[in-house]
C-alpha cells in the first residue's frame, strides 16, 4: 500500500486523529504535549499517529494534508489544524462539543 494510501485509511478509519510527535501518554515536543492535552481535556477516545516512530508518514503527510508543521488534529476527515488553533479551540470551549459531535456521529473509536 502506498504511503498516501495508508495517510488516507487512517483518517477515515478513525473519527477523531491527531497525528503528534511521540504519544498523549510521553509527547516528544512541547507543541504535541500541549495538542493531545487539550484533546485529552475534551473526554473523547482518539486515535493517534506518533510521526516519528513512522519516518514516511512524517515525510508525507504534510504534503497530503497542505499542512507543514506536527501536530495536526483530524475530526471526521477534516484537518482541524494544530497547536495554535486547537489550544485555542479548547481555551473559547468549541474543541469539546466538536469533538463530541463528531464522535456521536461518526460512533466510538475502535
Amino acid at each position: 500500500m502506498d504511503i498516501l494510501d495508508t495517510i488516507k485509511q487512517q483518517i477515515e478509519e478513525n473519527t477523531v486523529l491527531l497525528y503528534m510527535k511521540g504519544s498523549p501518554n510521553a509527547p516528544q515536543c512541547g507543541f504535541s504535549m500541549r495538542t493531545s492535552q487539550a484533546v485529552m481535556a475534551c473526554g473523547q477516545r482518539f486515535a493517534y499517529v506518533d510521526v516519528l516512530s513512522n519516518p514516511e508518514i512524517r515525510e508525507n503527510l504534510p504534503k497530503y494534508a497542505q499542512w507543514p508543521t506536527f501536530p495536526q488534529l483530524w475530526v471526521s476527515g477534516e484537518l482541524i489544524g494544530g497547536c495554535d488553533i486547537v489550544t485555542e479551540m479548547h481555551e473559547n470551549g468549541e474543541l469539546k462539543p466538536l469533538l463530541e459531535e463528531a464522535v456521536a456521529a461518526g460512533g466510538e473509536e475502535s
